[in-house]
């Protein structure tokens, strides 16, 4: 298997800046999570109970395992809003997942989260050539699943039972998928949404 590592870089389009995450973001983010809604279905974190076992976690698993996490600049607000990350990162066959993805309640439902899925699958399948970006979330968080369908990703199916959470259920697991050839129709889907917001000044 390909042992080859991700290099960290900056994403950035006129909404969003994806900085890659390190240490000093620590108590920026801090600010943006402190709310326990946002992570009722977290297997890091639950409930907002351990803000730093979530970033030890993400820095922790930058260096172990390839993954890359960033910290997401608000523009409009000129503030950090939440975070994103490539896991499960197999570069032989050419796939990874985007995932540990969260905002502030305050970027919900305008150009943070379409301006980041749009960010993070052109680097993927423009500049890593990747064939396959999954995504995927608790069967019980509906909007998350809601926002995956609506941006063009394809709902392919239920992992019951798939993992263990902190409180000791049984997660059953939504997965989504975009594939290559799938890539321009979503990238124009995007572009199409990001068109009707304005950029911050």
């Amino acid at each position: 298997m390909d042992t080859m590592k991700l290099s960290p870089v900056i994403l950035e389009n006129a909404f969003v800046r994806l900085d890659p995450l390190a240490e000093h973001h620590r108590e920026l983010l801090r600010e943006a999570g402190n709310d326990p809604d946002l992570w009722r279905f977290a297997n890091v974190n639950l409930d907002n109970a351990n803000f730093d076992a979530w970033i030890d976690h993400r820095l922790t698993e930058i260096a172990k395992a390839g993954d890359l996490t960033w910290a997401v600049f608000d523009k409009a607000s000129n503030s950090y809003a939440g975070s994103t990350s490539y896991i499960a990162v197999v570069l032989a066959h050419k796939r990874l997942e985007i995932g540990w993805t969260w905002y502030a309640k305050r970027v919900w439902a305008g150009p943070v989260n379409p301006s980041c899925k749009r960010l993070l699958l052109a680097h993927g399948f423009d500049t890593l050539g990747m064939n396959r970006m999954e995504l995927k979330a608790d069967a019980r968080n509906h909007r998350s699943c809601k926002a995956m369908e609506r941006f063009g990703a394809k709902f392919e199916g239920i992992h019951r039972s798939h993992m263990v959470r902190p409180d000791g259920r049984l997660r059953d697991t939504a997965w989504f998928s975009v594939i290559a050839d799938e890539w321009p129709g979503v990238r124009d889907g995007l572009d199409a949404r990001l068109a009707t917001f304005s950029p911050a000044a």
